[in-house]
């Protein structure tokens, strides 16, 4: 999931369907995760007007990989799993 510059980069659809059914508070579960917690590597966080899913919203990019009827719950676990996934590629416990 990283890119060329080691760099994890997360887009949030901030279009208006997604952001109606709940990317208000995914961003704020984001923002909260990334600054107070971290992430072991770096993350580019960034949103765009639409991702052409509505109806499955709403949604997230996660590097190629599109998340879909996202929750705050699983944004969470979600975080976890990248962050436990960068540590083992780069040899940390």
């Amino acid at each position: 999931m990283p890119s060329e510059h080691g760099a994890v980069e997360i887009v949030v659809c901030l279009g208006s369907s997604c952001f109606a059914r709940g990317n208000s508070e995914i961003l704020a579960v984001l923002q909260q995760y990334v600054q107070g917690k971290g992430l072991k590597t770096p993350v580019c966080l960034s949103g765009c007007l639409c991702q052409d899913q509505c109806k499955q919203g709403p949604n997230l990019k996660v590097g190629d990989e599109f998340h879909h009827n996202i929750t705050a719950a699983g944004l969470r676990e979600l975080l976890q799993q990248l962050d436990g996934q960068n540590r083992d590629a780069h040899g940390q416990a």
